[in-house]
């Protein structure tokens, strides 16, 4: 938003009393009304500049906060993957494909089993 001139809060009430038909003349009431423009002003751009400030820093915070969320919910690399085992000697492809998982000696002695 942009900030309000000292005087134009002022001209504005005045301008919208003539309309009414009102008109501010110089006096002690004008004089005390054109101070609390003023001060309404002055009111009115700190809190513009504060809110101001205020976003900028819930903006930073917000930021960190992603980055936390992302840095915790962020897959982790496998240590497996970063260091490679070295495969024995005598195991064959399909072996290293599919590693913890024991092979029978024989099919015969599978589908004996299954028939039973």
């Amino acid at each position: 938003m942009k900030t309000i001139k000292k005087d134009e809060l002022f001209e504005s009430l005045g301008d919208f009393l003539k309309l009414k038909g009102v008109e501010l003349k110089d006096g002690a009431y004008a004089k005390r009304i054109r101070q609390g423009c003023d001060l309404l002003t002055d009111a009115i751009n700190g809190t513009q500049k504060t809110v101001k400030h205020a976003k900028v820093e819930v903006d930073k915070k917000l930021d960190q906060l992603r980055q936390t969320i992302h840095e915790v919910t962020a897959p982790k690399p496998h240590p497996a993957a970063s260091a490679p085992k070295p495969a024995s000697a005598g195991a064959s492809k399909k072996e290293k494909n599919r590693p913890g998982r024991k092979r029978s000696s024989s099919s015969k002695n599978r589908a004996k089993s299954v028939v039973r």
